[in-house]
C-alpha cells in the first residue's frame, strides 16, 4: 500500500490540515479516472476547485473503495503562540502535521512495505527533500519516502481533496456546514480518522 500526502490552508488562515491518505497505486487511479470520466474535469484535480457535489461524490468513490486516510490538523487558536509571541511559521507546522500524520500509520501497516509520497509542490525542492529525508528515516526498511507533482499523482490530489475538506471545517468558511454533512458518514466510520496538533514548539 501507498500513502500519499497533501496539505490545505495556512495558520494565517486560520488553520492547515494534512492527509495522509492509504490506497494502492491501482486503487488511486480507478477513482481518479472514475471522477473524471463523470465529470469531465479537465486539469488538475484540487479540492478548492470542485462543487461540493463533485466533492461529495469523489470522497463516495474514495469511501467505496475503501481508502483510508489520517489527517492531522493544526488550529491557529491553539497553537498560535502566547499572546504577543511570535506564530508559528507555516513550515514548521507543515513538517509537524507530516510527521503526526504519517506516524498514526505505521503501527498500523503491520510490518507490509509501504511507501509515503508527499506533494512537491508548496516549498523549496532542498527543504522538502530533508522533509523527506526525515520520513525515510522514520520507515527503515519497510518503505521508501519520496516526493511527486501532485499533477502527476492521482493519489496525491486525492489527499488534496481531503485535506482541503478538514480546511474548510477547521477554518469554519462558508461551505463548512456542507462539508461537514458530507463527510460525516466517513469520520462515524473511522474511514477518515483526524489527529490534532496542540503541543507545538
Amino acid at each position: 500500500m501507498t500513502i500519499y500526502c497533501d496539505e490545505s490552508g495556512g495558520l494565517n488562515a486560520g488553520a492547515m490540515t494534512f492527509a495522509a491518505v492509504m490506497l494502492s497505486p491501482q486503487v488511486a487511479a480507478d477513482i481518479h479516472a472514475r471522477f473524471r470520466s463523470v465529470t469531465g474535469l479537465r486539469g488538475e484535480l484540487k479540492g478548492s476547485r470542485i462543487s461540493l457535489v463533485e466533492r461529495a461524490y469523489l470522497l463516495e468513490l474514495f469511501d467505496r473503495a475503501g481508502g483510508r486516510a489520517w489527517v492531522a490538523m493544526a488550529r491557529r487558536d491553539t497553537i498560535g503562540g502566547k499572546p504577543g509571541g511570535a506564530v508559528p511559521s507555516d513550515l514548521s507546522v507543515y513538517a509537524a502535521l507530516l510527521n503526526l500524520a504519517v506516524g498514526r500509520w505505521l503501527p498500523e501497516t503491520g510490518g507490509v512495505c509501504t511507501d509515503v509520497v508527499i506533494d512537491d509542490g508548496r516549498y523549496d525542492p532542498v527543504i522538502l527533500g530533508k522533509v523527506r529525508e526525515e520520513i525515510q528515516a522514520g520507515l527503515g526498511a519497510w518503505g521508501r519516502a519520496s516526493l511527486a507533482e501532485s499533477h502527476r499523482s492521482d493519489g496525491v490530489q486525492i489527499a488534496d481533496v481531503i485535506a482541503n475538506s478538514l480546511f474548510n471545517i477547521a477554518a469554519g468558511s462558508p461551505r463548512a456546514h456542507r462539508i461537514q454533512r458530507i463527510i460525516e458518514p466517513m469520520l462515524a466510520s473511522k474511514a477518515i480518522r483526524v489527529a490534532e496538533l496542540k503541543d507545538f514548539g
